[in-house]
């Protein structure tokens, strides 16, 4: 499905003059090749641990009001498309609510309307973090977009997904749902896709349960759907969220890189998403 990209073609021309003010801060970093993680891609922060990063007391929230000189768009009166004010990768937007909402309550029919909206003009990886142990780095609610090219794959592990959907591979040993997507699939397909995986994982529903019962990932392309129940945000000093389970791993300070390479990737994960019940 060829689409017109003009909300990417945007982003890249806003980074330059954001970056060149300040009000953008690429992260450095540098890709750490080893057998031992494949398919993953691991990359070492060569810049300063961002803000959102580091361990503290209450944060400010970024959202409210947000940078001008980040702002895409506005999608009716109650989303936007802002830049990632501390990308790795270029374009790294932020579909974020003009008014306050709790990143830790549930998604609404008006989130995926946005979601929908952003899609059919650029596609790539969506990812969701519920909450701080799922990764959440601030409370205000925010979808996130890695852009891609039609028929540039999402992810490292997408291969592997596209395999579990077509019966080629054993499910991974933790709490996760896993649905292919239909082409040309719109907002009604993500909200049902959405509240059957929070049904299936033990998450609850947003008409009997004021918010999820258990903090979780989104990560979503064209071709797939999943969601992953979360148990804790980190491991061997690894900050895990939804990214992880797209197979992108970043290294900080404080990773422990000999765990690692000893244990490795999937180890990881298994030990920071929740136990099959």
């Amino acid at each position: 499905m060829a689409r017109a990209e003009r909300l990417w073609s945007e982003a890249l021309r806003l980074s330059d003059q954001a970056q060149a003010d300040g009000a953008l801060v690429p992260l450095a970093t540098q890709p750490l090749e080893s057998p031992d993680v494949l398919p993953f891609r691991l990359r070492r922060l060569l810049s300063a641990t961002p803000k959102h990063l580091r361990a503290g007391g209450p944060k400010p929230n970024p959202f409210l009001p947000w940078d001008p000189r980040l702002e895409v768009c506005r999608l009716r009166e109650q989303h936007l498309i802002l830049l990632n004010k501390y990308p790795v990768q270029r374009a790294h937007l932020l579909l974020i609510t003009q008014q306050w909402q709790p990143q830790s309550g549930w998604l609404g029919e008006a989130d995926w309307w946005a979601v929908d909206e952003v899609a059919r003009d650029t596609s790539g990886l969506w990812f969701f973090n519920s909450a701080p142990a799922a990764g959440a780095s601030q409370p205000h609610r925010h979808l996130q977009l890695l852009p891609r090219h039609a028929g540039e794959g999402s992810c490292p592990l997408e291969r592997l997904l596209l395999e579990q959907l077509a019966g080629g591979v054993s499910p991974w040993p933790w709490a996760y749902a896993l649905s292919a997507r239909t082409p040309g699939g719109g907002t009604d397909e993500l909200i049902d896709l959405y509240r059957s995986h929070a049904e299936r994982l033990g998450l609850g529903g947003p008409k009997r349960d004021p918010q999820p019962r258990h903090p979780y990932n989104l990560l979503f392309s064209d071709q797939w759907f999943m969601t992953v129940r979360r148990r804790c945000e980190h491991q061997a000093g690894f900050s895990i969220n939804a990214l992880g389970f797209a197979g992108y791993l970043l290294a900080t300070q404080r990773s422990q890189l000999d765990w690692l390479l000893e244990h490795g990737p999937w180890k990881l994960l298994q030990d920071v998403a929740d136990e099959v019940q």
